[in-house]
């Protein structure tokens, strides 16, 4: 009897479906309008992010061992940084390389380090973060180290490149908000057409004794099928247009030149094709749902 009632679910969402082809194609085109601006916003913002995460990692501190630290004070000086929550990388830099850079950054004028002896410079180890907005807990923690010196870094270059981070992630999380409130509003007006038109029989069958979730799950099978064949034609659509987009970026010089690398779409299509799913079946059952409460009243 299940099996039954399933499967008239199923067929009747599918009757619908093809039955109401101007309103049902209507509103295909337009969710997969919306869908194809989400898409295009979420692959923009994780290429971004991955940008972000590639400065994150070169973006670090410098920090400085005291002149009178020996060598297995400064090495487990090293070990400690390491442990500290928030610390990605440390890289020891001894005051031999600091002398050596000095010279290279002077260029035609290197003689000029002649003079001096590797000892003016100090130990120090170059540090980078898992996340920079972890960047003054880490700073604090550091300085608590025993032969702790100074740090040098670029603080209001961190707090700003972790702002935008912080930033682009909230906005991709409105726009998908307001994508998803304007489909429900599209789906459930489109499936609202259809009940209106069966009206009567929704009556009969309330009439007769049938429960509301069995006149309903007709329609929310349409929502699915409808919001299901939405999500994988814009799945199709992004691939096609972001393969297209990155291509042509990925050809210009200036890109080039700074070394940025886009994702492939194969490394978001995983991501994309559970987010295009859900959305597509919860935007259908939703606006079913919605579009079904004036005619269920009791």
């Amino acid at each position: 009897m299940r099996y039954n009632a399933i499967s008239y679910f199923i067929s009747e969402g599918f009757r619908n479906t093809l039955k109401n082809k101007k309103s049902t194609f209507s509103c295909i085109g337009v969710m997969c309008a919306t869908m194809l601006v989400f898409g295009l916003f979420f692959v923009i913002g994780e290429n971004l992010d991955k940008l972000l995460t590639d400065i994150e990692s070169s973006q670090g501190m410098q920090v400085f061992v005291t002149k009178d630290a020996n060598e297995e004070e400064i090495e487990e000086f090293g070990e400690k940084l390491q442990q500290i929550e928030g610390v990605n990388t440390v890289k020891k830099k001894s005051k031999e390389e600091a002398y050596n850079e000095m010279k290279t950054r002077l260029g035609d004028k290197q003689e000029l380090m002649d003079v001096f002896e590797p000892d003016i410079f100090t130990d120090s180890y170059m540090v980078t973060l898992t996340d920079l907005s972890l960047n003054d807990a880490v700073q604090a923690k550091i300085q608590e180290l025993d032969h702790y010196r100074k740090i040098t870094s670029s603080n209001s270059t961190i707090n700003k490149l972790a702002t935008i981070g912080e930033w682009i992630r909230n906005v991709t999380l409105v726009i998908l908000v307001i994508l998803i409130v304007i489909s429900v509003f599209i789906i459930s007006n489109t499936i609202k057409l259809t009940v209106h038109a069966r009206r009567r029989e929704i009556s009969i069958m309330k009439y007769v004794g049938a429960t509301n979730n069995f006149i309903r799950s007709p329609f929310v099978v349409e929502g699915i099928i409808i919001g299901l064949i939405s999500g994988l034609l814009s799945l199709l659509l992004i691939g096609g247009l972001y393969n297209f987009i990155s291509g042509e970026i990925s050809k210009l010089e200036q890109i080039k030149d700074i070394g940025v690398n886009l994702l492939a779409f194969k490394d978001l299509f995983n991501e994309i094709i559970i987010v295009y799913i859900v959305l597509g079946i919860g935007i259908g059952v939703i606006g079913s749902v919605i579009s079904m409460r004036k005619y269920l009243e009791v």
